[in-house]
């Protein structure tokens, strides 16, 4: 079967394993696929579990972008490719171009680069105990189902392939609910390979997981190495916002209770990419030079114009340009500004989005504890307490509001309203005649080539 997942074999490994802020390791010869497959060195091992964090972040900001254009969060107005403000707001999506195929493929790297690595350990020469094979396989099994989220999210209806191990037999595509099913319990399967495994992991992570290392009681200001342990609380979180998608919000909360989540706590705890401007390191191509031309990255007026006096989000995410910025019959007078530097961190997930998770979930059971998680957000953002109605609609439509303005360009508000039921045009602005509302990119044309 020739398709996309077959085509990306051969380039997930020795070029992206490098950078992501990781210690240097050992020198693996320049490994290939085969020696990975039987009796790879821990060396090799090693590398290649860091190599999936590095992975990771490749073409990262275009799967935001197209993500955040859908939902109309902001535009590309540079004029750099007339796709950004035509195909993708009007539809219908080419089902054998890059923005059909471009993130559908750099997820499905990250999958396999996950499969090399367990197998890798699995037939490992480096005499593994179990307990560290275990903290391996945890290890990748989160990345992958993150990955596997990801794509269904992008997916939707359209379906996603979980069953890729072996790239010449390759299992069907399966449904959206099918799917979050699958990815919650790859992930609770990682969580229990990381309950047993040893106190550290064997393999270096960068500073993007710090947030989760506790304190060392011996030295006042310094922190323990990240063990497994840790790590499951990022696992837990993920699990969380998988429940959410399906509409389990006793779930929500049980699992929130057993991540990183606190009502307390930095709104910016949480796990991130991490990018470097030197060596082989990457940077992260979703920080915009206010005001440059062909930075046109703006932000929809009605964000800006929707928000409420005070709020100082508006301020910290956006760029009011010296004239405004148009193309295509589009316009817009804020740039976006989410990211100050090219190597700020992009979360993949972080404590201001379990608040309000946390609130979202109290919805209707308890709506007292759902409004005070609502307060610590926008308490946050320089706004008073919530004083509006206090119906469940009342209180979800709030939530939703605080979750457009506080995680604004990551990749949340158009899997929000399309979970919600809300993907119209009440809240998909529709600027121009034959502007449409598109629910999920198809599936790549050559996925259905055999």
């Amino acid at each position: 079967m020739k398709n996309i997942y077959i085509k990306i074999l051969v380039f997930v490994f020795v070029p992206l394993i490098v950078g992501c802020e990781l210690e240097e390791l050992p020198n693996s010869n320049a490994p290939t696929i085969d020696s990975f497959a039987e009796g790879a060195s821990q060396a090799d091992v090693q590398s290649l579990a860091v190599g999936l964090e590095a992975i990771m972040r490749n073409d990262l900001d275009f799967h935001y972008e197209t993500v955040s254009y859908l939902a109309r969060e902001y535009y590309d107005l540079s004029g750099t490719d007339p796709r950004y403000t035509g195909e993708i707001l009007k539809g219908p999506l080419d089902n054998n171009g890059f923005l059909t195929t471009r993130s559908f493929a750099a997820w499905y790297r990250v999958v396999k680069a996950a499969n090399v690595l367990i197998n890798a350990v699995e037939n490992s020469a480096a005499g593994f105990d179990d307990e560290v094979k275990n903290s391996y396989y945890g290890y990748a099994k989160t990345l992958k189902a993150y990955a596997f989220l990801m794509l269904a999210s992008r997916q939707y209806t359209n379906g996603i392939r979980v069953d890729v191990s072996d790239p010449d037999n390759l299992g069907g595509f399966i449904g959206y609910d099918e799917s979050l099913t699958f990815i919650k319990g790859l992930l609770n399967e990682a969580s229990i390979d990381l309950s047993n495994s040893p106190d550290e992991f064997d393999f270096p992570l960068s500073s993007g997981f710090d947030d989760l290392r506790k304190p060392d009681p011996d030295t006042p200001g310094e922190k323990l190495p990240l063990s497994p342990n840790d790590f499951i609380e990022f696992n837990r979180a993920l699990v969380a916002r998988v429940a959410l998608y399906q509409g389990d919000m006793v779930s929500v909360l049980n699992f929130l209770n057993e991540s990183f989540f606190d009502l307390n706590g930095g709104l910016f705890i949480g796990v991130a990419h991490v990018f470097g401007a030197s060596g082989n390191d990457i940077l992260n191509n979703l920080y915009y030079v206010p005001g440059q031309s062909g930075q046109e990255f703006v932000i929809h007026n009605s964000w800006i114009a929707n928000a409420e006096t005070g709020d100082t989000r508006v301020n910290r995410k956006s760029f009011l340009l010296d004239e405004p910025a148009s193309f295509d019959g589009l316009t817009g007078t804020h740039q976006i500004s989410v990211y100050k530097t090219n190597t700020d961190p992009v979360y993949l997930i972080r404590n201001e989005e379990l608040i309000l998770m946390y609130a979202e979930a109290n919805i209707g059971t308890n709506n007292t504890e759902a409004i005070n998680a609502i307060d610590i957000v926008r308490n946050a953002a320089g706004l008073l307490n919530y004083s509006g109605g206090t119906t469940d609609n009342d209180l979800l439509e709030e939530v939703l509001n605080q979750r457009r303005y506080s995680l604004l360009g990551e990749g949340h508000r158009w899997v929000d309203l399309r979970r919600l039921d809300r993907l119209n045009s009440t809240y998909v602005p529709l600027d121009r005649a034959g502007d449409n509302i598109i629910t999920a990119f198809p599936t790549p044309f050559s996925e259905n080539v055999n």
